[in-house]
């Protein structure tokens, strides 16, 4: 096994950025070339997401397992050095996702969040129709034509009963 000095890790992990990541890039490209238009890392949104398709009022954030923490994913492995650190590191990603995701439905915004593994090479075209379908339902469900209905305690007449004692 080769080790690795703390500086170099330390160099390698500074060198991940947060913008244009391999599996936005995969999201993005396939999304353009179906159609789809979008803007980017859009700052009057909480947590900034990744995909902003304004049309479909939905952001889509592409998450990385590692730096996720994504829950029974192959990729999420806690490295073991600096064990507390990377637990505490995780959290608090996990706890700001919740919370960019609470803020985007309480103003009106549909959130989807795609992994890092969905985006594999054997599972990718199936994550990507899967979105492409969501996105279209979203579509449907936001822009159909909805029917209402004014309950009515009585029914209204539209005159009033003759009385019976003009009979007599």
């Amino acid at each position: 096994m080769v080790k690795i000095s703390t500086e170099q890790i330390h160099a390698e992990m500074a060198a991940i950025h947060g913008k244009n990541t391999k599996p936005e890039m995969v999201v993005r490209r396939w999304l353009w070339g179906h159609g789809y238009r979008y803007q980017l890392n859009h700052k009057r949104l909480p947590g900034k997401p990744d995909i902003v398709m304004r049309k479909y009022r939905t952001c889509i954030i592409v998450n990385g397992c590692f730096w996720h923490g994504h829950e029974g994913c192959r990729y999420y492995t806690i490295p073991k050095t600096n064990t507390e650190f990377w637990i505490n590191k995780v959290k608090r990603n996990k706890e700001r996702d919740l919370i960019v995701q609470h803020e985007l439905v309480s103003m009106g915004w549909h959130s989807i969040t795609v992994w890092e593994c969905e985006l594999k090479p054997n599972v990718r075209e199936k994550t990507l129709e899967s979105l492409a379908f969501t996105l279209n339902r979203i579509f449907l469900q936001d822009h159909s034509i909805r029917r209402y209905e004014i309950p009515e305690e009585e029914p209204m007449m539209a005159a009033e009963e003759i009385p019976d004692n003009y009979n007599k």
